[in-house]
């Protein structure tokens, strides 16, 4: 059972990675939700940004949900690191061409090649390119309060493993808090990020070197 809530949380994490799909024409919004947008675009196109993270993933049909934490680090155009410090302790790294997925307890690797993998799924490349949820998303307001809003993005090209996210916006300030994805079956993933500091890095920490004497899986 933990192996499936693992695999489903890691597939919902690397379908908001990248998306490969082509943009179609952005939508007419109302002025509330179009200053929104602008806001977070101005907070966090093309500048590079770390966070500590909480992870809630649900998998509906077994009634299981299982916590991570984490930090994690971004940067333009598609560049991430998940680095998870609990239980499960494990990396999820892209350059934006390549992917690995680390486990060191289990002394193995998993490489695949970031463009043509990502291609098979679909999700919101915003914490990398914000840019991205004007063409590929349909957007709704949904709940908000005095100093906080949230927006419904349904992607224009539905997968099984996404489809809807639903982001809360700080304001004034326009940073991004929470995440949360659901699958056409349900199952939830919600990201709680703190801590966010937007500040160059050394971006070698989006490539990944495997220790002599690892176990190399190659993706599809």
């Amino acid at each position: 059972m933990t192996h499936m809530v693992r695999r489903f949380r890691a597939m919902v994490l690397i379908s908001m990675i990248l998306v490969t799909l082509p943009c179609n024409a952005a939508q007419s919004l109302d002025d509330e939700t179009a200053k929104i947008i602008s806001g977070i675009e101005a907070k966090y196109a093309q500048k590079s940004f770390s966070a500590d993270f909480e992870q809630a993933s649900r998998l509906t049909a077994l009634d299981v949900t299982e916590i991570a934490r984490g930090k994690a680090w971004f940067s333009h155009p598609g560049k991430m690191k998940w680095a998870y410090e609990s239980s499960d302790n494990h990396e999820i790294i892209t350059n934006g061409k390549n992917l690995w997925i680390y486990r060191p307890e289990e002394n193995q690797v998993m490489i695949g090649n970031a463009a043509p993998f990502f291609q098979s799924g679909s999700g919101g490349a915003f914490l990398a390119d914000i840019r991205k949820i004007r063409g590929e998303f349909t957007i709704e307001p949904g709940n908000s309060g005095d100093n906080f809003a949230q927006l419904v993005l349904t992607p224009k090209k539905e997968t099984p493993e996404l489809a809807k996210i639903r982001i809360t916006v700080n304001l004034p300030g326009y940073e991004i808090p929470v995440v949360e994805t659901e699958n056409i079956y349900g199952d939830t993933t919600k990201f709680i990020f703190t801590n966010i500091q937007f500040s160059t890095f050394d971006e070698r920490i989006f490539e990944f070197t495997p220790p002599l004497g690892i176990e190399i899986i190659e993706m599809d």
